[in-house]
């Protein structure tokens, strides 16, 4: 199933630049498999005055002679250009044409100069045309280092940066409308929102069916897909194979991880910094804390088919392979509310912002010795706490009492004098009557349910 879904801002964006009269310098990055190619040929849709180039891992000169065949296709001029990038450049930059390079670090690694290149004929030639440059790549590190740094030789240049970034789970759920809201939140929870790893989902179809047919089984197509990606990504990564595993499997502090994946804890930031660069893993802190000073630091796998894939298909292969029946059904259901429940949670702070009328300062989680509390959005009408149940019970007036008792140990310093709390929940199954009764009655009691976090959820 093939779908362009959302992408309206950068699509608008990228069509700014292409009808400036001005130059303009599009950098656009991001994780492998988001869509920014797709994006970029969306955007060229119907258009005759424009580049689009794929670089692949090639000699320098091999790239050079593959642009080369491109372009002139689109623009004869340039035939009787000499191959060069800066010569092919400013030929194009008279043609006032755009030129969207794809994967650009794959032209880096052949040959380091060609940042100081296309610098240099930006600010001798391009400037004053209304040409379009994109640049577009994967790698983030590279794009960062190479591009976008400040001791980059492309620094300054850019007119726009696109990072692209997972849809959110209300365009998710564009690729299989017929699921319902439990189903949507676990879809989300299992793929993200990646689109090239949504694509592989039949809506017509159960989840737990597409699931096994694309990620459990040999034959499927994200079978082998995260441990794809990271060994493109990273030279020896079996450590890096063991943190996330850990990770999946619950442990967030850097005592807790290395424990469990056998590194030792003075050299497990290396590898943890390595793995937030990719952006796979994040670290986050209580809410209430400055992300400079704070020392109660966690960690988690940021995206989702990652997370699933260490915690069901890693080290597990085997038995994968020789489970006869429902793999699904057998050995991941059983365990997949306690699997969709953290990622549930994410999901209920960022629709925080949506459903309450606030203006917030921060939203985040919130803990502190025996203390923890799912949601806490600080603002300067007061806190503003949560509670969020993945469970197949409604949630009863108890957790509401536990909810209050828990927020009253917030030390937060900027609380406003007259500030009350409000308690927020957001429930899979409901609330029984004697909670409801409770909402209807209190000004500082709101109920949400799964459509609501969907429809709002980033």
């Amino acid at each position: 199933m093939e779908q362009f879904v959302d992408r309206d801002a950068e699509l608008d964006i990228l069509a700014d630049s292409y009808e400036s009269d001005t130059a303009e310098f599009v950098v656009l990055y991001g994780r492998r498999r988001l869509g920014k190619s797709e994006l970029v040929r969306q955007s060229l849709a119907n258009r005759d005055d424009a580049i689009y180039y794929q670089a692949v891992e090639s000699t320098a000169e091999n790239q050079l002679e593959q642009f080369a065949e491109k372009a002139t296709t689109q623009f004869p001029s340039l035939k009787r250009v000499r191959h060069d990038w800066e010569l092919f450049l400013e030929t194009l930059g008279e043609e006032d044409a755009i030129v969207v390079i794809d994967e650009f670090p794959f032209l880096i690694e052949e040959d380091e100069s060609l940042p100081s290149r296309i610098q240099r004929v930006w600010d001798m030639e391009l400037q004053e045309t209304a040409m379009t440059l994109v640049l577009v790549g994967s790698s983030i590190s590279v794009m960062e280092n190479k591009v976008l740094s400040g001791s980059a030789p492309l620094y300054g240049r850019r007119t726009a940066t696109i990072d692209l970034k997972p849809i959110s789970i209300a365009d998710v759920q564009q690729f299989f409308p017929e699921y319902d809201s439990e189903t949507v939140v676990t879809a989300w929870s299992i793929y993200g929102g990646t689109p090239y790893y949504l694509q592989t989902i039949n809506p017509d179809q159960p989840l737990g069916t597409n699931a096994e047919n694309s990620i459990l089984s040999e034959r499927g197509l994200l079978y082998s897909e995260p441990e794809f990606l990271l060994r493109t990504e990273l030279r020896q990564p079996n450590t890096y194979f063991s943190i996330l595993r850990a990770l999946a499997h619950g442990r967030r502090t850097p005592n807790e991880i290395a424990g469990m994946a056998g590194v030792e804890t003075g050299s497990l930031s290396t590898y943890l910094q390595k793995l937030r660069r990719l952006r796979l893993v994040e670290r986050h802190i209580p809410v209430t804390e400055s992300p400079t000073t704070s020392k109660r630091g966690r960690y988690r796998i940021a995206a989702p088919l990652f997370r699933f894939w260490f915690r069901f298909v890693y080290g597990q292969q085997d038995q994968l392979q020789m489970h006869d029946g429902d793999t699904f059904g057998e050995l991941v259901a059983p365990e997949l509310p306690d699997y969709v429940s953290p990622l549930f949670e994410r999901l209920c702070q960022r629709s925080l912002r949506a459903v309450i009328d606030r203006q917030f300062s921060e939203v985040g989680q919130w803990w502190f010795k025996e203390h923890e509390l799912d949601v806490l959005g600080l603002s300067d009408a007061g806190l503003v706490a949560g509670e969020c149940k993945f469970t197949s019970r409604p949630v009863s007036e108890g957790v509401l009492n536990d909810l209050e008792r828990t927020t009253a140990e917030v030390q937060w310093s900027q609380r406003p004098p007259d500030g009350e709390p409000l308690y927020v929940l957001f429930s899979r199954s409901g609330y029984t009557d004697d909670l409801k009764r409770a909402a209807e009655t209190r000004d500082d009691v709101q109920l949400f349910d799964l459509s609501a976090v969907i429809s709002v959820a980033g």
